[in-house]
């Protein structure tokens, strides 16, 4: 949703929020797995977490999760370590979690908890809109046509093309505007076309993601953390900021307030990096739906000194940013979701999301690339012990 009105710039925020500093680190976790995990906050109190049931694509659980030999339980206490020094430091409210793609492992850093996801969330609809074509529900080479009234708020840079007669295109492409430029109108006219809000969470439900809310769709959201009703006249000249800086500071702060404390478009970081897994698997969609989307968000245009700012030579990122609405300083969402993948084709998916800081722009892309430096690091301390050597086929990065 990029509410700032510019694409992938946020504004500098406040962070007067308690930071919840959890480890929570799934051990030799395999994707069917539902095993308790050790939670360790930084105040050393320990406390369990279940990983969400995952069924294989023949509807089935998936084996029991491997052992690992020391050298790779040190590589996994090592990321553990740097995820929470990142985490820690950090000058905001922040989660961390990742996941790898192959073995099921992960790690984390306060990633059971619900930050706003803005425009992560046209992830969820792209995934919704791929699975109705997958079924035969929805078309996305048909024509169709945008009017004014379609029109939206805050990054809409398809707006400038809608004329009197309308702008003419496919759902197809609209979906790939929305991922790659974070277009709130070509996201919103993609939704309804997909059967709207509720058919994003029929998604979810019947896919198994947990930790993930889906909210009410763009104009709705953005009006209600801001405290006013949408009306459509704000989609044009101004209207939703007049409508904004009209409204009394105390209440505008009060549902701001409110939607950073219980986002209605909340999601888990380890949720995200769950469902992102099973992406890259093809547990989700079908082959070609699963390398379409992958392959859209792999050219996404937003958020390029964020986690993609991390990568090294070799490695290639698919991944979908967020960008919240800004009161006082304080930005509501901050946040970039993805799957890199190395040279080898082994695969790791994070999630990176920052419910409210003040940090400078720099330091919040920053702690970004740390996380993705960090993963790199792992998977090269991996790759020189020879702890990938059973998960050949297709290259050392798949499994069979």
């Amino acid at each position: 949703m990029n509410p700032c009105g510019q694409k992938d710039l946020g504004e500098r925020e406040v962070s007067n929020g308690v930071r919840n500093l959890k480890l929570a680190a799934k051990l030799g976790l395999m994707p069917a797995a539902a095993i308790a995990v050790a939670l360790a906050p930084h105040a050393g109190t320990a406390q369990p977490r279940t990983a969400p049931h995952r069924l294989a694509q023949n509807g089935t659980y998936a084996p029991a999760p491997r052992a690992y030999d020391p050298a790779e339980s040190s590589a996994h206490r090592a990321l553990e370590a740097e995820i929470r020094s990142i985490g820690q430091s950090f000058n905001g409210d922040i989660g961390i979690a990742v996941e790898d793609v192959q073995t099921g492992w992960t790690a984390a850093y306060d990633g059971d908890t619900y930050f706003p996801q803005q425009s992560v969330s046209k992830f969820w609809v792209a995934l919704t809109a791929l699975n109705k074509a997958d079924q035969g529900e929805l078309s996305l080479n048909a024509p169709v046509t945008l009017h004014r009234d379609d029109i939206t708020l805050f990054h809409q840079p398809i707006a400038a093309q809608i004329g009197a007669n309308g702008y003419t295109t496919t759902i197809g492409e609209l979906m790939t505007r929305a991922l790659q430029q974070s277009d709130n109108t070509c996201n919103d006219f993609v939704l309804w076309k997909a059967g709207g809000p509720e058919a994003v969470r029929a998604f979810l439900r019947d896919k198994g993601i947990s930790g993930i809310r889906f909210g009410p769709g763009e104009r709705l959201l953005q009006s209600g953390i801001a405290g006013i009703t949408w009306h459509q006249s704000y989609a044009y000249n101004g209207g939703f900021y007049k409508a904004r800086d009209a409204l009394p500071l105390s209440e505008r702060r009060a549902a701001f307030e409110r939607y950073i404390a219980n986002p209605m478009d909340g999601a888990q970081p380890l949720g995200v990096v769950d469902a992102l897994s099973r992406l890259k698997r093809g547990e989700l969609l079908s082959p070609s739906s699963t390398q379409r989307l992958l392959g859209i968000m792999s050219h996404t245009k937003t958020g390029p000194q964020r986690l993609k700012g991390g990568l090294e030579p070799g490695w290639v990122l698919s991944h979908k940013t967020g960008t919240g609405q800004v009161l006082g300083g304080v930005q509501a969402g901050y946040n970039d979701i993805g799957v890199i993948t190395g040279p080898d084709g082994h695969s790791y998916a994070m999630a990176v999301m920052i419910r409210r800081t003040s940090a400078p722009l720099p330091q919040r892309m920053r702690a970004m690339q740390n996380v993705v430096h960090a993963v790199i690091g792992y998977h090269d301390s991996l790759e020189r012990s020879g702890d990938f050597a059973g998960y050949s086929g297709g290259g050392r990065g798949g499994r069979r």
